[in-house]
């Protein structure tokens, strides 16, 4: 089904693998409590994929499984064929995550500071690679100054910087429009576009809009469980839009 909603750009350009990400029957307790219960979702390479529901309802605890910064209780997470559990610094490889609460050193230049990231990831031409990094997310005329300087705005852009540093197949970002201005808004918005066309990315959002104009697929969960999970447009031409569909199936 999802290989006819790849976007246009991704099923008449490069080839990519079949499947970024598969979760297989993952749970995940905490104590008694359930965050997840049973999840199965298949995201194909290429996607840029919005995850949407209430606060608790086990968003963020999906995203830190994909990442491997969380094991599951039980099922499997495979990123690039890579099972998390069985060989986890394989399939970390192939992740970038920028949480919610974007760490930076602010004392730190950011040129400075994606060196640093990049040569913890042991990238040879971690100048180099760091240069190519600054310009894809626009901030080369920025790069001398204390990331502690810089606004919300290019903060986030050093946020995504250090996420896409060792080049990773997927990214995960948590709430990455969080507290920025409208003008500071449209420039992540275009940025996370632009990236969705070299990668697979799946965000985290409260914002209707963000979905509408950056996803290519919605999935919704409630309550640790997957409640919806289709086109962004199938779900935007439903009566009331995407905002409606949302209430029905989270609140």
């Amino acid at each position: 089904m999802w290989s006819k909603l790849l976007p246009k750009r991704i099923a008449k350009g490069r080839k990519l693998r079949a499947m970024s990400i598969s979760i297989q029957h993952v749970s995940k307790h905490f104590g008694s409590q359930a965050a997840l219960s049973s999840v199965d979702l298949e995201i194909p390479a290429g996607q840029v994929l919005g995850l949407l529901g209430p606060n608790g309802a086990g968003k963020s605890t999906l995203m830190r499984l994909i990442t491997g910064y969380l094991p599951p209780t039980s099922g499997k997470v495979l990123v690039c064929g890579h099972d998390m559990g069985e060989s986890p610094i394989e399939a970390k490889r192939c992740v970038g995550y920028l949480p919610e609460h974007n760490p930076l050193h602010l004392d730190m230049y950011v040129r400075e500071y994606l060196e640093y990231v990049a040569g913890t990831h042991g990238i040879k031409s971690a100048k180099a690679r760091a240069e190519e990094v600054l310009a894809e997310v626009g901030l080369t005329p920025e790069c001398h100054k204390l990331i502690g300087q810089l606004s919300k705005g290019y903060r986030q852009r050093v946020g995504l910087g250090q996420a896409m540093i060792h080049n990773p197949e997927v990214l995960i970002l948590d709430e990455p429009t969080s507290g920025l201005d409208p003008l500071q808004l449209d420039d992540i918005r275009n940025l996370i576009r632009t990236i969705g066309q070299k990668r697979t990315v799946i965000l985290s959002t409260h914002i209707m809009q963000e979905v509408e104009a950056m996803c290519d697929r919605v999935v919704m969960i409630r309550k640790g469980m997957l409640v919806a999970d289709e086109s962004t447009a199938v779900l935007s031409a439903q009566e009331g839009g995407l905002e409606a569909v949302f209430k029905a199936k989270t609140v």
